[in-house]
């Protein structure tokens, strides 16, 4: 009787033993791979949203701001060079150094790429901002094209820079130096930070466009040796008493020529101002 009571205990710790086994493996191994696997795809997610961070928050440098305004205005410029003579490297390297390459305050709220103040002659619409002295008047143009086309409009347009016109059109670096002269700008490192644009940039290449290469080397040594008046350099300065008709007529052109020539639709002209007649 013992013996079976014995036998009775063994079987029942042998069969008690081998019913829990599978119940400790069971529970750990599923419990061990989710924690594994969830841990693994918040280290994917984390990553994955960090990459994506950096990519949108990516803002660009300042050559590449510098770079896309070239690429956008580069065509108007040689359009003004062919229309009125002005180099197409300083057109937009005044742009660049005046309106930050589009990203300063005047170019963003005025449109204004040149810096260029109302004066007394300007009678469309204002913005004020501190410059030399307080609360300054600028321009404010619809569109940056206009700016453009004002630009032309002052350097051809008055006296005081009549002696640009006399430079050769290669000739980045007597512009630049001209300009100052002339009180475009009243910093000292005018000329300078203009042909460092123009060179850092490679600006004289829409010159050579212009010009073609060869022409812009052979027009650059005839000019050199020669003082051409504005009549040669393709400008006439208005004297009292003349009218589109009797400048149209002098130079073989027709008044709506004449008017195209040099973008204008009214009939009022004024002593001093400049015409494009070639």
């Amino acid at each position: 009787m013992l013996k079976k009571i014995i036998l009775f205990l063994l079987i029942g710790t042998i069969i008690g033993c081998g019913s829990s086994k599978p119940v400790i493996v069971t529970t750990k191994q599923p419990v061990n791979w989710k924690y594994s696997k969830t841990k693994q795809n918040n280290k994917q997610v984390k990553k994955e949203s960090s990459s994506n961070a950096i990519v949108t928050s990516r803002t660009m440098t300042t050559n590449e701001v510098t770079n896309a305004y070239i690429a956008q205005y580069n065509a108007v410029a040689m359009a003004n060079m062919k229309a009125y003579g002005i180099p197409a490297s300083i057109i937009l390297a005044q742009g660049i150094l005046e309106s930050g390459a589009g990203k300063g305050d005047l170019a963003v709220t005025a449109n204004n790429h040149f810096g260029i103040k109302c004066h007394n002659d300007w009678t469309g619409d204002k913005v004020y901002k501190d410059d030399d002295s307080l609360q300054e008047c600028f321009r404010k143009y619809n569109q940056a094209s206009e700016s453009y086309q004002d630009h032309a409009m002052v350097l051809t347009g008055k006296k005081r820079y009549s002696n640009l016109f006399t430079l050769p059109k290669g000739d980045y670096k007597a512009w630049a130096r001209g300009l100052k002269d002339a009180g475009y700008a009243t910093d000292p490192r005018y000329p300078e930070k203009l042909i460092s644009y123009i060179e850092s940039y490679n600006l004289s290449q829409f010159d050579a466009k212009v010009l073609g290469n060869k022409m812009a080397k052979e027009e650059a040594k005839v000019l050199l040796n020669d003082n051409f008046d504005a009549d040669q350099a393709g400008l006439y300065e208005i004297q009292k008493g003349d009218t589109f008709y009797s400048v149209s007529k002098k130079f073989n052109l027709s008044v709506d020529e004449l008017k195209q020539k040099n973008n204008l639709s009214e009939n009022a002209l004024s002593i001093g101002q400049k015409l494009i007649v070639k």
